[in-house]
C-alpha cells in the first residue's frame, strides 16, 4: 500500500511539475508576443509620390507571372468575379476629410490620393479578346463592396446598401435601398465591404469607425464593427465590434471561420499599434478604442476612461496576427486551391495598400500568410512587391487594394492610384 501511495505521490508531483512547466511556456509565449507590440512613440507623416507605372517591374513569388490586364481605370477599388467569368470593380475615392486644411487636400489631390470619386461599377468582359471595359452603373456614392446573389447585384455605398435586379447579368431596373449605413460627419473610414455568409442567406457588412480613436466621445455604437443583415436589409445585428476599420472579409476554406483585415489607430507612433489579421468570433469585442491587442491600454482613453480601459482588457479578444503599423491591409483572399500550388490553399493572401504614417514606406505589397490547424503559423511571406519605385525619394508606382480569384484560379488585384487591374497566373510547366 505504501509503494502505491509513494507512486501516486510522485505521479502527482510529476503532473504538477509538467503543469507548471506548460504554464511557464504559455506565459513565455504570451510575453514574447506582447514584446512584439512596440511602445507608443513619435508620429510621422510621409506622403508617397505617384510616378508613371509603365516602367514598373512587379515581383511575384516563384512559379507565377504578373501582368497588367487592364490599365487606365479610374480609382479601381474592390473586385468580384461573376459566375460567368466577368469581373466587376467599384470605382471610388476619398474626396476630403473633416477639418483638413485646403492646402493639404490640394496636395493629396495632385498625388491622386484624394479627388473626385468616379462613383461607378465597371464590368470587365472576359469573353472578349482583349477584355472589354464597360461602365455598368454610374452615379453611386463612394461604392466599395459588391456581391451577386439570387440574380441581384448588391452595392455598398458609403451611406447605404442598394440592390439592382441583375437577371442574365444585366442591370434591368432601378436601385432599391435595403438599409442605411452610418456615414458621418466625420466619416474617416468610408469604405463598406459586403460578403454573403456561407449559407447564402445573410450579408456581412464592414462599418469602420468615423474617428481615429473617438476621443470626442461621439456615439459610435454601430461603427467599428461588422454587421449581419438579411438579404432584404432586415434584422440587423452587430456580429462583432471593437474593430477600428475592418475591410477585407473572407471565410477560411478548411473550417469555415470568418476572418478580417483591420487598420488600427494613428497618432501614437510610427510602429504602434500594428494593423492586423484576425478571426472574427461572433459576438466578440476587439477592444477599440480603449485598448489595442487586448493588453495595451490606449493612452488617450487611459486618461479619459480608465474604467472602460480596464473592462476592455478583461473582456476583449486578442487579434490573431499583428502586421506592420500603418501598412493598411485591405484585400483578403483564401484561395480555393484551383490550379495553384497546394501551399497557397492553406493560408491567406493579404493586400496592403500602404500608409503615410511611417518614415519608411510600409506595405505596398501582397502578403501570403500560411495557416496550420486553422490559425496563422506566424510566418509572413511577400507574394507580390515592386510597387515602391524609390524608397529614398518616396516614389511609388501604385497602391494595391482588392483581390479576387478568377474562375480558373488566377488572382486579380486592383491598383487604385495606378489605375490598373493586375493578373497573376501560375507559370506553365
Amino acid at each position: 500500500m505504501g509503494s502505491i501511495t509513494a507512486h501516486y505521490f510522485f505521479m502527482t508531483k510529476d503532473y504538477q511539475n509538467i503543469k507548471a512547466f506548460l504554464i511557464f511556456i504559455l506565459l513565455m509565449q504570451t510575453e514574447l508576443f506582447a514584446a512584439k507590440i512596440p511602445e507608443p512613440g513619435p508620429s510621422v507623416m510621409r506622403l508617397p509620390v505617384l510616378i508613371e507605372n509603365e516602367q514598373s517591374e512587379l515581383i511575384v513569388a516563384n512559379g507565377f507571372k504578373v501582368e497588367t490586364l487592364i490599365s487606365g481605370l479610374d480609382s479601381p477599388r474592390w473586385p468580384i468575379v461573376l459566375t460567368n467569368g466577368n469581373i466587376l470593380i467599384s470605382g471610388s475615392k476619398t474626396e476630403a476629410l473633416p477639418n483638413m486644411p485646403e492646402e493639404t487636400i490640394r496636395l493629396l489631390t495632385s498625388m491622386n490620393i484624394f479627388g473626385k470619386s468616379p462613383n461607378t461599377i465597371v464590368e470587365i468582359k472576359m469573353d472578349q479578346n482583349p477584355p472589354k471595359v464597360e461602365n455598368l452603373i454610374e452615379g453611386l456614392n463612394q461604392p466599395f463592396g459588391i456581391l451577386y446573389a439570387n440574380e441581384n447585384l448588391y452595392v455598398a455605398n458609403t451611406d447605404s446598401i442598394i440592390k439592382f435586379p441583375f437577371k442574365g447579368f444585366t442591370v434591368s431596373g432601378k436601385a432599391e435601398k435595403i438599409i442605411d449605413l452610418p456615414f458621418g460627419p466625420p466619416n474617416n473610414h468610408w469604405t463598406r465591404n459586403i460578403i454573403l455568409n456561407e449559407e447564402g442567406n445573410k450579408i456581412l457588412v464592414t462599418v469602420g469607425s468615423g474617428t481615429n480613436v473617438n476621443s470626442e466621445g461621439v456615439n459610435e455604437n454601430e461603427r467599428a464593427a461588422i454587421w449581419e443583415i438579411n438579404l432584404d436589409g432586415s434584422q440587423k445585428r452587430i456580429y462583432a465590434s471593437g474593430l477600428r476599420n475592418p475591410v477585407g472579409l473572407d471565410f477560411y476554406k478548411e473550417n469555415g471561420s470568418l476572418w478580417t483585415t483591420v487598420n488600427e489607430r494613428d497618432g501614437i507612433g510610427e510602429f504602434t499599434p500594428p494593423d492586423y489579421l484576425t478571426e472574427v468570433t461572433e459576438g466578440a469585442d476587439y477592444g477599440w478604442p480603449y485598448v489595442y491587442f487586448k493588453d495595451h491600454a490606449d493612452p488617450t482613453h487611459l486618461k479619459l476612461n480608465p474604467k472602460k480601459v480596464q473592462e476592455a482588457m478583461e473582456n476583449s479578444l486578442m487579434p490573431d496576427l499583428p502586421l506592420d503599423a500603418h501598412s493598411v491591409p485591405l484585400g483578403l483572399l483564401f484561395h480555393s486551391g484551383k490550379n495553384i500550388n497546394t501551399k497557397y490553399k492553406n493560408g491567406a493572401f493579404v493586400v496592403r495598400r500602404g500608409g503615410v504614417s511611417t518614415s519608411k514606406l510600409t506595405g505596398y505589397d501582397v502578403l501570403f500568410i500560411p495557416f496550420k490547424d486553422g490559425k496563422p503559423t506566424g510566418a509572413i511571406e511577400t507574394f507580390l512587391s515592386g510597387f515602391i519605385a524609390s524608397e529614398e525619394r518616396g516614389e511609388i508606382y501604385g497602391r494595391p487594394v482588392g483581390i479576387a480569384e478568377a474562375l480558373n484560379g488566377e488572382i486579380i488585384i486592383t491598383d487604385d492610384v495606378g489605375g490598373r487591374l493586375l493578373l497573376i497566373s501560375p507559370l506553365s510547366d
